[in-house]
């Protein structure tokens, strides 16, 4: 299959959606419950992905945020000295051990979900009716980009 050239407009869309992402990622990421609880924004990465992937490997959560193993290692300890997570045996190799979020770590990912769907949830009041509808038209491409851009390698 030949490969096409991206157009100067696709290059272009592609910038601008790329910082409208991470702008909106990086406004939302900060929430009371997470500062309460002292966590960095990589801290709360981790939370988040341990909760949703766990039980899981120190090795594969490694890989999976792109952190250096001695510093994840680090962070793990102090989630499961705050009660966040806790080390299991892996049932398929018993020398090794998995991470796995506690209720307590769980309860606060709930709150730091919900704080940042509020908080975008107030700002998407200040929206007109066609920008609301323009969004809601854009929603199924974004989703359908985002799970395309899943498991790629950086």
């Amino acid at each position: 299959m030949p490969q096409t050239v991206a157009s100067a407009f696709d290059i272009e869309t592609a910038s601008r959606l790329r910082a409208a992402v991470g702008k909106l990622s990086r406004r939302l990421r900060p929430t009371a419950a997470g500062a309460a609880a002292g966590l960095t924004p990589t801290r709360i990465s981790v939370l988040f992905t341990i909760a949703r992937l766990g039980p899981i490997r120190l090795s594969e959560l490694a890989a999976e945020e792109g952190v250096n193993p001695t510093m994840l290692s680090r962070v793990v300890a102090d989630f499961s000295d705050a009660g966040l997570v806790e080390r299991v045996v892996d049932p398929g190799d018993a020398r090794a051990a998995l991470v796995e979020v506690t209720a307590h770590g769980r309860r606060l990912c709930e709150r730091m979900r919900r704080e940042r769907t509020d908080v975008l949830n107030v700002e998407l009041g200040t929206l007109s009716e066609h920008e609301h509808q323009l969004l809601e038209a854009a929603m199924p491409v974004l989703e359908k980009l985002a799970e395309q851009l899943k498991g790629r390698q950086r």
